[in-house]
């Protein structure tokens, strides 16, 4: 394969030297030509070895790439809650809509009722705090004054 690729890399190098050069009308020096076929056959040479590097290597690892593009196309997206758990989770939201932060207990009870464990109930309330609720403008107010008391009422 490589010699075949020499021989082509000679020819094409052989009738560049024959290109018309645009600013003499005519035949260009022979020092650019050669110049230029020799960067020809340079970059020639980088291609073929690049070629048999890649050859090599699929050939080393070729079956691992293979084996991971198939656990890689595999994988499907997780699955979303068991339904009696999001409707305990749904429950508890819709008795505590106005203040959605479940306590300690709460959590646990939840977890053993849904049986979720911890993270999942915390990531399933900041979700749902994120995506369906908005507090109201009082109680952004109350907090904002319970803040700023507790900022300037420090000494």
């Amino acid at each position: 394969m490589l010699q075949m690729a020499l021989k082509v890399t000679y020819v094409c190098i052989d009738l560049s030297l024959t290109v018309l050069d645009d600013d003499n009308g005519g035949l260009s020096s022979s020092d650019d030509e050669i110049s230029c076929g020799e960067a020809q056959v340079q970059n020639v040479h980088m291609k073929i070895e690049d070629r048999e590097l890649k050859d090599k290597l699929l050939l080393k690892y070729g079956s691992h790439i293979t084996t991971l593009k198939q656990e890689f196309s595999n994988k499907k997206k997780k699955a979303k809650l068991p339904k009696e758990a999001r409707q305990a989770l749904v429950e508890w939201w819709n008795l505590h809509v106005n203040w959605p932060y479940p306590t300690e207990a709460d959590k646990n009870s939840l977890a053993e009722l849904s049986g979720l464990d911890q993270k999942q109930i915390n990531n399933w309330f900041i979700n749902q705090r994120k995506r369906h609720w908005k507090p109201s403008e009082n109680m952004q107010c109350a907090i904002m004054n319970n803040y700023s008391g507790q900022v300037f009422n420090d000494d």
